[in-house]
């Protein structure tokens, strides 16, 4: 009788079902079963479930990482499914957490998920990255990226940075040891409604999954200790042209977060370092009156007749819009050329998805000799949760 050769020790923690899984890997040099032990151990935080955090993490469970953290607090709406392939339809409206658990599992129940369903703050950073051993950022707005930088420099935890905006994206490695970290490159964050967001700006759908592919393979390359990372590069992607280029960078010596004599040695107040207080974000700039959506409609009611502009795109009015209350559309890029069609003798109020474009339209109304104009602070979006909960959010 013959007897059945002996698994190796290396292989020893892997069951059969997990040998045929990783067959690709295994037969890799640079993996093997040590690599294979090495991504099964890790320990990886992501930061936000969308656009980015959606192939990241379904790269990360298929390759057998073993525990993958993620740290989100929104729900599943209709329009992230345009680019987050982390969800589906029959998910709209389920927290994005439990749809990402069970989309990762569904690829690999190997994986250990652990929910942070919760808002990244300067409060609970530490104490939620703290545990893991490689950093993976999804986010979508300053305040969150720069808190995330200067926590993984304090922790010394390695950084995997990604940033999409309509056609073009950037990856790079941050806080790895001896190089640079986010403010080496970025010191100070931009003036707030500098840089439209995706809901504002637009993203094609299939640039996160190019982008976070590329996070998903830097966070493996530093669990394996494989090649070389992008530490001390940034990669800029541009899909248009399907161009890419390549930035030299360096640690600054004058970070404040990671130079040789640091000035921030703790999480400070991130929005307003930012110079997004609350409201910021919803298009109360200063210098331009606002009006809030319950303050519209109570005024309307009151008897209050302003001229109600839509500085959307005609695609967003047929989404929703104001028209029963007489609103008018002249997209933001027409506005200057249609000056004419705006009264002078009636208070405007001004409004856009979210309030940034609306905020915009009144400074340049305001520059064109008009009075009493009024951006509606948060937008459409605000009247929809505020007063009519008809008007679709998107």
């Amino acid at each position: 009788m013959s007897i059945p050769p002996k698994l190796p020790s290396d292989l020893a923690p892997f069951n059969r079902e997990e040998l045929i899984r990783y067959a690709r890997h295994l037969a890799l040099s640079d993996v093997g079963p040590a690599g294979q032990r090495r991504l099964r151990d890790a320990r990886v935080v992501i930061i936000g479930a969308g656009g980015l955090g959606s192939p990241v993490s379904l790269y990360l469970a298929a390759a057998g990482v073993g525990t993958l953290g993620i740290v989100d607090c929104d729900e599943v709406d209709l329009t992230n499914l345009q680019r987050q392939v982390l969800h589906g339809t029959d998910d709209v409206g389920r927290s994005k957490i439990a749809s990402a658990i069970d989309r990762i599992h569904a690829i690999n129940p190997h994986v250990q998920v652990v929910p942070h369903e919760l808002r990244l703050t300067s409060e609970n950073a530490i104490q939620t990255l703290e545990r893991y051993d490689v950093i993976v950022d999804g986010t979508d707005n300053f305040p969150t990226r720069y808190l995330m930088n200067d926590a993984s420099v304090m922790l010394g935890k390695p950084n995997v940075y990604g940033s999409i905006y309509r056609w073009e994206g950037q990856v790079s490695v941050f806080g790895a040891e001896g190089g640079p970290c986010y403010r080496c490159l970025f010191r100070e964050p931009p003036p707030p409604g500098l840089v439209p967001s995706c809901a504002e700006g637009g993203v094609m759908g299939a640039l996160p999954g190019v982008i976070g592919s590329l996070q998903a393979m830097e966070t493996l390359k530093l669990i394996l200790g494989s090649g070389r990372s992008l530490a001390g590069r940034l990669v800029i992607f541009d899909a248009l042209e399907m161009h890419w280029r390549e930035l030299t960078l360096k640690r600054n010596p004058e970070c404040p977060v990671c130079g040789d004599n640091p000035t921030v040695t703790e999480l400070i107040d991130y929005e307003d370092f930012c110079g997004m207080r609350v409201g910021e974000e919803a298009g109360a700039r200063a210098g331009v009156p606002v009006v809030t959506a319950t303050e519209l409609d109570r005024r309307l009611q009151e008897s209050w007749s302003p001229f109600l502009l839509d500085v959307r795109e005609p695609y967003e009015w047929f989404i929703g819009n104001l028209e029963a209350l007489g609103a008018v559309q002249i997209p933001l890029g027409q506005l200057s050329t249609r000056i004419g069609d705006l009264p002078r003798d009636r208070e405007i109020v001004v409004f856009c998805r979210a309030g940034l474009r609306g905020a915009d339209a009144v400074e340049e109304l305001l520059a064109e000799g008009f009075s009493g104009v009024y951006n509606l602070e948060g937008g459409i979006l605000a009247w929809a949760e505020q007063v009519d909960s008809g008007v679709t959010r998107y």
